[in-house]
């Protein structure tokens, strides 16, 4: 198997694709032979791809298949944690009591994970599944609507965690602006394709459900969304990265459509063919900063940037992100094309920092972020320049104020948004003044 191509449903594994003693995972992402996946987690071809579009109903779980599942070990201990009532932020949320599948006969996270996907995530290991109800949670933007847990245990010890989160993206208090791209929006990943509105990456995944299904975006409200996380997420690599990459996107699909079901929606989405290659490193280019031509590095971070990694085009969004040798990123450009994830911005576009206008956009700069945003033929586009750990220590916002400009310019004319100019900067002494005061107070 190439790094470009994943396993649909009807890919079997075979004798070779069986993972080996030093082909596993710790708990810090690198892996060893306590999570080896065993002969017995190879997958068949017996469960087919679901089809873009199918609008009908979901059949109830055959005999046979039921069968299958009460055999399995991990089906087989799956169990919700005893917890009703759970309070998550200022509403009141339900968790399904019942022991998986003995009692109900729902597979695990919603009735989403069949035994070839769990077989994929955790190898024959025993697991435990803690699954909420699906419901508003009682806020008046709704913005969580459940969770699904799933761990698998060495002894006491906690070997394996998957976390399934169903929530729609804050763009009215920002709240999710910052923490949820430093994970679900970097270079590591790589757009879903076949028109899926998602990415993905070995340890970090996520889908947005249809608008006809979950209500409109725009005014704020940002899109839902079904994220994946598993493991720790550091920015490594291992020898198995790309067929868990693979095993995570059919658990996503798998998530996603389950949550459409359980939401009353019609249609399901379809596994991915094909992936791109997984991104990597290299070295940066100082005339075509992140493989955009006519984009120069500032003078002063020429020295402090000696890789580049972009996850491509594509797809809801491109980032790429650029580092120091061995170091993890510190300068990160975001370019964003999904209304859906626009929206997730819009705090930081009106109130981020000190005010920048253009041709057919405008934003803000702060030491941290600047964010442009530009009405193009093609919609709303959003830019956005974030730095980790400034070189400037007597002007901070500098290496933000001075590629943000460049950026737009160039990357607006890469995608055909040209010609696109920020043609009021932030100046040195507006910047001075607004970094005097956080961004939220403004």
């Amino acid at each position: 198997m190439t790094e470009d191509s994943t396993k649909t449903d009807v890919d079997a594994k075979t004798d070779d694709g069986t993972k080996t003693d030093d082909g596993t995972k710790t708990d810090d992402g690198t892996k060893t032979d306590v999570d080896a996946k065993t002969d017995d987690s190879r997958k068949t071809a017996d469960d087919a791809k679901t089809g873009v579009g199918d609008t009908s109903a979901t059949p109830a779980v055959p005999s046979s298949r039921l069968r299958r599942l009460l055999r399995s070990r991990t089906a087989r201990t799956a169990a919700v944690a005893a917890v009703v009532g759970a309070l998550l932020g200022a509403g009141t949320v339900a968790w399904r009591t019942e022991t998986l599948p003995l009692v109900s006969g729902h597979a695990p996270c919603w009735d989403s994970f069949d035994e070839e996907t769990m077989k994929g995530l955790f190898g024959d290991r025993e697991a435990k599944v803690e699954e909420q109800v699906l419901e508003n949670d009682g806020r008046p933007w709704g913005l969580s609507f459940g969770e699904c847990r799933i761990t698998t245990y060495e002894g006491d010890r906690i070997r394996r965690r998957l976390n399934v989160d169903v929530h729609v993206l804050d763009g009215l208090y920002g709240t999710d602006a910052h923490r949820w791209p430093q994970e679900f929006l970097t270079s590591r990943m790589v757009p879903l394709g076949d028109g899926l509105p998602g990415m993905t990456s070995a340890e970090r995944a996520w889908l947005a459900l249809p608008e006809s299904c979950t209500g409109r975006v725009g005014d704020n409200r940002a899109a839902t969304v079904v994220d994946l996380s598993i493991g720790s997420g550091l920015d490594i690599q291992w020898e198995y990265q790309a067929e868990d990459r693979t095993d995570l996107t059919r658990a996503l699909v798998a998530a996603a459509n389950g949550v459409m079901r359980d939401f009353g929606c019609s249609g399901t989405y379809r596994t991915p063919d094909r992936l791109p290659a997984l991104p990597e490193r290299g070295p940066v280019s100082p005339t075509a900063f992140c493989g955009i031509e006519g984009l120069r590095l500032p003078a002063g971070s020429r020295e402090s940037l000696t890789w580049s990694r972009s996850s491509g085009d594509g797809g809801p969004a491109r980032v790429c992100e650029a580092g120091y040798k061995s170091l993890g990123p510190s300068v990160r450009l975001t370019t964003v094309v999904d209304r859906g994830l626009t929206e997730l911005f819009g705090k930081d576009v009106l109130n981020g920092g000190t005010k920048v206008k253009g041709t057919k956009g405008y934003g803000s700069v702060n030491a941290a972020r600047a964010v442009y945003q530009a009405e193009c033929q093609t919609g709303r586009v959003l830019f956005m320049v974030e730095q980790e750990h400034s070189y400037d220590d007597d002007d901070p916002t500098r290496p933000t104020r001075e590629l943000l400009p460049a950026y737009v310019a160039a990357e607006a004319e890469r995608i055909g948004c040209g010609p696109e100019k920020v043609t009021e900067k932030a100046t040195e002494k507006a910047t001075d003044k607004a970094t005097d005061k956080a961004p939220d107070a403004r």
